[in-house]
């Protein structure tokens, strides 16, 4: 007999219980706790005090594993797989080793378990505020947008980390659907179903949202339009993917120049309000930071005390040019050129109590709208739009003769320069493109991954099997 709840997926982490905290609450934030729902919607103030929990959970501790500790978790496993990054003996190996996917594996249990408990807070936020009767329809609006943008997010997790991209076969099985907070296990849903939730969501906050927010830690109208620009651009629906994307980086700047600071690109990416091309981000305070759990930070940093884990692939260090921003490689041992240790970067600097960690920027999107514009066939337009982002970044630059193929890879090369290390950029494009991952230079382990490879997504954890009466052992056959 199966047990009737499980213990991740339905996580009691509402505010239904009836308590007298409310003070304590608005002081110290948490998505969690013995809070009355009356004190948490029942003022704006009471919700944007759950929602600094539910953004303070994601950037926290999340399990005891170094290689699990967020999203940025999630993230850097996906840099760690691809072929542009090399990852050492430490923390993120067995992703390295594409050997972390079994059902009861971390990244298999993490990952499930870190979804759906956010899935869970954005669920509590979205009812509590359509049930309120306290908030006027202006903060509703704002408010459930928040909530709905973050729901959205993380069922895109999912779906990214638990099946094939979404043109392979939308009709193929995908993680349950859940609304709200259930003691009832759901069955396995389809691609189909999640992306029609998640582009329902983000469509309806953005509606609700506008500009304005706390900090770049809250979801507001441009980061809601950048998440569904990514939803997009894996559905390959083209004309949104350039609509979203175009809104999105120009909130910050309406040329490329102005919404672009690349006197800022070598400043440690471990501060949010530096650059003004961080749209969205983690912050770290002293008394609540990830420490070593911030991943890239603690892992790429070869001159301040991490675990000195990552290095880079010597191939991709000489795509760039010398005059360009972002070469910031460097040797930090004594090796020899094929040694995997030979490249480092200083991209990003970890600064213990003090390291924001870049959720999403405006150059990402800049490249989304390029490549949607190549897509349209709008090929010169394209062109014109990566060559100025290009330039930005290297005075230097001379637009290239590409045409055709051979300008959609220049545009896929130019977003693994721009982003490496900060979502997995190679293995996020090489998924949705059905390509594979062939490791070249020198990597520590040449493993490679053939289009759509089944080592591209995840099985469904053996705990959700044992917990839930409507998916059974056979979820996991071929998988």
């Amino acid at each position: 007999m199966k047990k009737y709840l499980n213990k991740f997926l339905f996580l009691l982490t509402t505010v239904l219980v009836l308590g007298g905290c409310s003070e304590d609450f608005l002081e110290d934030p948490q998505p969690a706790g013995v809070v009355s729902e009356d004190v948490v919607f029942n003022s704006r103030e009471g919700v944007e005090a759950y929602i600094s929990g539910i953004h303070r959970r994601a950037r926290g501790q999340f399990t005891s594993g170094h290689d699990a500790g967020g999203i940025n978790s999630v993230y850097f496993a996906r840099s760690a797989k691809g072929n542009d990054v090399i990852i050492g003996t430490s923390w993120f190996s067995f992703d390295y080793d594409q050997d972390n996917r079994e059902p009861t594996y971390r990244r298999t249990v993490f990952t499930w378990e870190f979804s759906y408990f956010m899935i869970n807070q954005a669920n509590t936020l979205i009812n509590g505020v359509e049930a309120s009767e306290a908030l006027s329809p202006e903060d509703k609006a704002d408010l459930k947008g928040q909530g709905l943008a973050l729901r959205a997010f993380y069922y895109f997790q999912l779906a990214q980390e638990f099946q094939l991209t979404y043109t392979n076969d939308p009709s193929a099985p995908a993680p349950p659907i859940y609304l709200e907070l259930s003691l009832e296990g759901h069955p396995m849903s389809t691609l189909e179903e999640m992306y029609s939730l998640i582009v329902s969501d983000l469509t309806e906050a953005i509606d609700g949202l506008d500009a304005s927010r706390l900090d770049k830690s809250y979801i507001n109208k441009s980061v809601a339009q950048g998440i569904l620009a990514r939803v997009y651009q894996v559905m390959e629906n083209w004309q949104g993917a350039e609509e979203m994307a175009h809104a999105a980086w120009t909130a910050y700047g309406s040329t490329v120049e102005a919404a672009l600071a690349p006197e800022t690109y070598d400043n440690g990416f471990n501060e949010m309000n530096e650059s003004p091309e961080w749209m969205w981000a983690m912050p770290q305070y002293e008394d609540q930071t990830m420490y070593y759990f911030s991943a890239p930070h603690a892992q790429a940093d070869h001159s301040n005390t991490s675990y000195y884990n990552a290095y880079v692939n010597d191939e991709f260090v000489n795509r760039f040019s010398d005059t360009d921003v972002r070469k910031l490689f460097y040797h930090a041992y004594n090796v020899g050129p094929t040694d995997y240790r030979y490249w480092v970067t200083s991209k990003f600097i970890f600064d213990n109590f003090g390291t924001d960690v870049p959720l999403m920027r405006t150059a990402e999107m800049i490249l989304i709208e390029a490549e949607a514009l190549y897509h349209q066939g709008q090929v010169e337009e394209a062109h014109e739009l990566l060559y100025q982002l290009q330039v930005n970044r290297d005075p230097q630059a001379v637009k290239s003769a590409n045409t055709g193929s051979a300008l959609f890879e220049e545009i896929l090369v130019e977003r693994r320069k721009e982003l490496y290390m900060e979502f997995g950029v190679e293995w996020f494009d090489a998924r949705r493109l059905e390509r594979g991952i062939t490791r070249t230079g020198n990597h520590r382990i040449f493993k490679n991954l053939e289009p759509n490879d089944r080592r591209f997504f995840l099985k469904i954890p053996q705990a959700e099997i044992d917990a839930n009466d409507a998916i059974d052992d056979s979820v996991n056959a071929n998988r």
